[in-house]
């Protein structure tokens, strides 16, 4: 079965993002607007539990963090899918890396760009016309995010939570 953890924002973010994803991004049926910090893998009944031990360790260890959305941003030209950029701070990034490195599962194939998709699998044409519209409107948003979500991805290809952890207000 496929995992994966992720933050959700709050409504307001997530409104936002709805407001482009029922547009422009064909996933927006299949799992709420987040942020990953640990991408997809894949783990048996078994290895799931060991996994969510392993998440419960690292969400004792680390403190509610400032998630900062200041920007929209593009993938491209590896690929037209186009964000909400959310701005690195210290805590995510030693919150993605305890997820990461050192943690059941493969370590991630490319470097942490932490972001919230609003459109994906857009045309060369598509993304050209909607990321200069996009980055007109911009957004400005700051909250404080205080639990990870383990999801797992249904036979139907939606995704849906698995088990939630607190991040520890006492770190």
């Amino acid at each position: 079965m496929k995992y994966g953890v992720v933050a959700f924002p709050s409504k307001k973010l997530q409104d936002l993002a709805n407001a482009y994803r029922k547009r422009y991004d064909p996933h927006y049926a299949l799992i709420t607007p987040h942020m990953t910090v640990k991408g997809v893998f894949e783990a048996n009944d078994q290895e799931i539990a060991e996994v969510a031990k392993a998440i419960k360790k690292v969400t004792n260890k680390h403190k509610p963090f400032e998630l900062s959305v200041s920007k929209v941003s593009s993938f491209a030209p590896i690929t037209n899918t186009i964000y909400f950029k959310a701005e690195l701070n210290d805590d995510l990034e030693a919150l993605h890396k305890d997820l990461n490195y050192n943690f059941p599962g493969d370590e991630p194939e490319f470097a942490f760009v932490p972001h919230v998709t609003i459109a994906q699998k857009l045309t060369s044409g598509e993304h050209d016309d909607i990321i200069g519209q996009l980055k007109m409107v911009g957004v400005d948003h700051t909250e404080t995010i205080d639990r990870l979500h383990l999801l797992y991805q249904l036979e139907d290809g939606s995704w849906t939570v698995y088990e939630t952890f607190r991040l520890d207000e006492d770190n």
